[in-house]
């Protein structure tokens, strides 16, 4: 099992998955990245985007993560996710209709910080649809 890398997805709720795969590419803030076994220990943050899950060189699995931050080591990737869906999970008209509020949302925003949270609420919502835009998105 030396070539394979255990990878983690957590949310704030449950332990997601745990099994070792030979590949994870996970959205970095600074750019998306390759975990493999005997990877370089890094912490890096997460922005809201697609974890693929390979097997080989084929992709097994992609799931959303709306941010958070990834712990890589030697033989483990666990990524420690603010929310995390199934991208096969995705409803595009509900996330079409929560971009569409939100931006009603943010012309209301009375404050900095209401405006703030709205915004990052959008980036999600809209980060998902890209998701869905993504070639290989049907799995």
């Amino acid at each position: 099992m030396a070539d394979k890398v255990e990878f983690e997805l957590v949310s704030p709720e449950k332990l997601l998955k745990s099994l070792p795969v030979d590949m994870v590419v996970v959205p970095g803030t600074e750019g998306d990245f390759g975990v493999l076994a005997g990877h370089a220990p890094m912490i890096a943050t997460v922005r809201p985007g697609v974890i693929e899950v390979y097997e080989g060189d084929r992709v097994v699995d992609r799931v959303f993560v709306a941010g958070g931050f990834a712990e890589v080591t030697e033989t483990r990737c666990t990524v420690l996710a603010e929310e995390a869906q199934a991208l096969s999970a995705i409803d595009r008209a509900a996330v079409e209709k929560a971009i569409k509020d939100l931006s009603e949302d943010l012309s209301d925003a009375a404050s900095d910080a209401d405006k703030a949270a709205v915004e990052a609420k959008l980036a999600v919502a809209q980060a998902k649809l890209d998701a869905l835009a993504t070639p290989g998105a049907a799995h």
